[in-house]
């Protein structure tokens, strides 16, 4: 059972990687067919494969840094406790989605965070680990990943400034 594994056994079993925004993952998926260029909506700059999915593990005391991504990302609860996951819409809505398995406390096994947002995700208090996993559309390209300046996006969102400056790495 995943939940009685330390984060270590979990990272070496699954052999994932440092994430640049913070935790660890592991590519598990990429379709071999690929979205043309001219098929795509302009913020695009290349072809782009159907579709990604990775593992995620972030473990208490960590964080994964505010970032935006060009396609919609929907994040899967696997294991472990509650993962926050904070998004700043366009129109400046702070949204908090609780991954996790405790329906009662207002979580769920599956959200999506559109397209061009702000997200950042740290595990809720009293968590040890969050395992969780992320599926994009159009697939997930480097490319598309712009991890955030905390003062340039309080800039623009000074209503969220605590919790900006709490998951921002710069």
């Amino acid at each position: 059972m995943l939940s009685k594994l330390s984060t270590k056994e979990i990272v070496a079993h699954y052999q994932l990687l440092p994430h640049p925004e913070g935790g660890y993952y592991k590519e598990t998926y990429r379709s071999g067919d690929m979205i043309d260029m001219d098929a795509l909506p302009a913020r695009y700059n290349g072809h782009r494969h159907f579709s990604t999915a990775i593992y995620f593990l972030l473990e208490a005391g960590n964080y994964s840094a505010f970032h935006r991504i060009q396609s919609d990302e929907t994040w899967h609860f696997y294991a472990g406790q509650s993962l926050l996951v904070y998004v700043i819409h366009k129109n400046g809505l702070l949204e908090i989605i609780r991954l996790g398995p405790n329906m009662e406390n207002g979580e769920t096994f599956q959200a999506t965070v559109p397209a061009g947002t702000w997200f950042a995700s740290v595990p809720a208090d009293s968590t040890d680990f969050s395992f969780v996993g992320c599926t994009v559309s159009p697939g997930f390209d480097f490319m598309d990943f712009e991890l955030a300046l905390a003062n340039e996006l309080i800039a623009i969102y000074p209503q969220h400034k605590a919790i900006i400056e709490k998951l921002s790495r710069s």
